[in-house]
């Protein structure tokens, strides 16, 4: 089973630089989470509808132009959209599809760079989200948490995490929170589960040549459940051409998908 996660920083966006081809002619995929739509189903580019045949699920963002998610799956045993919290279920930060054994999320979590209001929003998200995190490990079922959490976790996802210690996305506050995910909840980090280098980034500034620096963040993840997460046998991001600022986010599982 091959998931693939990717906030393309809009899908129309994404579409203009090739994204639907690269699904197309990639290796067989078998869901492929996207965050930060910035679109309504209805506008989304017609090749990305459903490429290579796969059902999709949209969770748009009441906002017009705004956030957003969606699944690309064969055709899930249900979809359940938002986690309960509506200031952040109206934003379309959080979509489920549900199959047999295994639940995949797509997932955004607020950004806290544009200003001190929206680090407070990225609190309150962390705040209510911490016990749905405790919630779905108490299902007992399998799950892969994809997406664009806006957090990097510690020095290695980071390189300048020097610099970085008092801003969003590398707060003393923000890794903490995601240190109880993984050592409190038991939610595995599977990409470092499988490839514990450094200087891995799934997201560039577009300022100044970050991107050709490599000067960049880790802060998309498949964050899973123990059981699925042992499976991972592979891990990659994409970065041969861009489709946003972010890469895709490849990991294989020693799984099939029911």
């Amino acid at each position: 089973m091959r998931i693939v996660t990717l906030n393309v920083n809009g899908l129309r966006s994404a579409e203009r630089k090739g994204f639907s081809r690269w699904l197309a002619r990639a290796e067989p995929w078998d869901v492929v989470c996207v965050q930060e739509i910035k679109c309504a189903s209805d506008d989304v580019p017609d090749a990305l509808r459903a490429p290579r045949r796969s059902h999709a699920t949209f969770l748009p963002a009441r906002k017009k132009g705004y956030a957003g998610v969606a699944v690309y799956s064969k055709k899930p045993h249900r979809a359940s959209a938002g986690f309960g919290e509506p200031e952040f279920d109206d934003e379309g930060r959080y979509l489920e599809a549900h199959f047999r054994d295994l639940t995949v999320v797509s997932l955004y979590l607020p950004s806290g760079s544009s200003g001190p209001h929206r680090q407070a929003s990225k609190f309150r998200f962390l705040d209510a989200f911490l016990p749905h995190l405790a919630k779905l490990r108490r299902s007992g079922r399998e799950i892969v948490l994809c997406g664009d959490w806006n957090i990097a976790h510690q020095p290695i996802d980071l390189r300048n995490w020097r610099s970085n210690q008092k801003n969003s996305g590398f707060l003393p506050e923000e890794r903490a929170w995601l240190t109880r995910v993984f050592d409190e909840l038991g939610f595995v980090d599977v990409f470092r589960r499988v490839d514990p280098r450094p200087d891995q980034y799934t997201w560039w500034s577009n300022r100044g040549q970050s991107w050709s620096k490599n000067v960049g963040w880790r802060i998309d993840y498949q964050i899973a459940t123990p059981g699925i997460a042992s499976r991972a046998r592979a891990a990659s991001i994409y970065k041969n051409r861009r489709y946003s600022d972010h890469a895709p986010l490849v990991i294989d599982y020693d799984v099939e998908l029911a």
